[in-house]
């Protein structure tokens, strides 16, 4: 089996699907593995240490896909990126097929399978294979860090000759693997730390990294597989109420609320924002999905009043050695499930290849994404 692994070519991006030391690995299970020259380069992985551990290093897209079983990407596949693969290809990536309408009709008439790594069911069988997690691990540790390099105070306590500088107050909203490892950062860095979540099953969480989880007057909205559910516009605004003095009692807010295929929630008003004291710093890790505060200018960092708001875009893109080696590792083990003696194989009967299945020979198994791509059936006059 010949799996391809292409350069990225989304702006900004720096990551790769699979790292020389994965690449080894799979050549031993009896993966032929081609890699595009450069692949890795932003990553500082180099096509020498490809070559190195058993992979085979092409200069031009036609010789890394010619007789592809397999493309292997981070992100979604451009249109005219798909239109050069080869028929009846499989391609495992971040599809995020909602988005991707484009891209999969070109994959349907190419007869391929793509699995989209964002649809793993959350079961304890996939959690090696949980490319959102590894990559929300980043997100959340350059969260905290992007903060107290934008914060004009120190985080942690300091006690001097001078006097006492007391530990900057940093919020978290949000609890799931981004939150938490902000929390955990930030912790780190010495700052004084509370965080809010919807699930109510995230306070232990939160407790158990040494900060205070702020409790409002609402019902818990956990959702399936862990996540958030979606929220009603009753219970946001009445959320924003409450949570609006937390942040203006706030040196840092970092917000990481998102639920998966919609809309990001706003959390952070601009009314709040301008309630917050000169200086202080909201880190929004939501900007990719329209962010969770208002002001938020995907990529941008603005200042209103004195407060810096600053809109996170594809932060594992930042660290993109740690991000690829845990994706690399994640794409692994996803296609140790489609792999069967070097030949591919997969079993639609398992849960985990089926669940992230969104075409399937061209045919689209994926229920929300058929609904999406066929429109809005007409109602039966009968």
């Amino acid at each position: 089996m010949k799996l391809a692994v292409p350069t990225e070519i989304r702006v900004g991006e720096c990551r790769v699907a699979i790292v020389p030391d994965t690449a080894r690995s799979l050549s031993q299970s009896g993966v032929d593995v081609v890699v595009r020259s450069g692949a890795g380069s932003k990553a500082h992985f180099p096509d020498t240490a490809y070559g190195e551990r058993g992979a085979s290093v092409v200069g031009s897209n036609d010789a890394l896909l010619a007789g592809a079983d397999v493309v292997a990407k981070v992100n979604a596949p451009e249109p005219a990126e798909a239109g050069e693969f080869p028929a009846q290809v499989t391609v495992v990536s971040f599809l995020q097929p909602a988005a991707q309408l484009d891209t999969l009709r070109v994959l349907m008439g190419k007869k391929a399978t793509v699995f989209s790594l964002d649809l793993l069911p959350r079961t304890s069988r996939a959690q090696s294979m949980d490319a959102l997690s590894s990559q929300a691990t980043v997100s959340g540790y350059l969260a905290a860090l992007a903060a107290a390099e934008r914060l004009p105070k120190f985080f942690p306590m300091f006690m001097t000759a001078a006097g006492t500088v007391p530990p900057a107050k940093v919020l978290v909203l949000g609890a799931g693997v981004a939150g938490l490892q902000a929390i955990a950062t930030a912790r780190r860095l010495g700052a004084q730390v509370r965080a809010y979540d919807v699930r109510s099953a995230a306070k232990e969480e939160v407790q158990s990294l040494g900060a205070a989880f702020v409790e409002l007057d609402l019902e818990s909205q956990e959702g399936t597989g862990g996540y958030a559910r979606a929220q009603s516009e009753e219970f946001l605004a009445r959320q924003r109420e409450l949570i609006g003095k937390e942040v203006a009692a706030s040196d840092v807010v970092i917000t990481t609320a998102a639920v998966p295929g919609r809309k990001a929630p706003i959390l952070v008003t601009a009314e709040m924002v301008d309630r917050m004291t000169d200086g202080s710093v909201v880190i929004d890790l939501a900007a990719d999905s329209e962010g969770n505060c208002e002001l938020t200018e995907p990529g941008v960092q603005i200042v209103r009043g004195g407060v810096s708001v600053y809109g996170m875009t594809n932060p594992p893109a930042a660290m993109p050695t740690h991000s690829s080696f845990l994706y690399s590792r994640n794409m692994a083990n996803f296609l140790g499930l489609l792999v069967v003696d070097g030949e591919l194989r997969p079993d639609f009967d398992d849960e985990i290849i089926s669940g992230s299945c969104v075409l399937r020979d061209g045919i689209v198994a994926h229920k929300p994404t058929r609904e999406l791509l066929e429109g809005p059936k007409e109602a039966d006059p009968s």
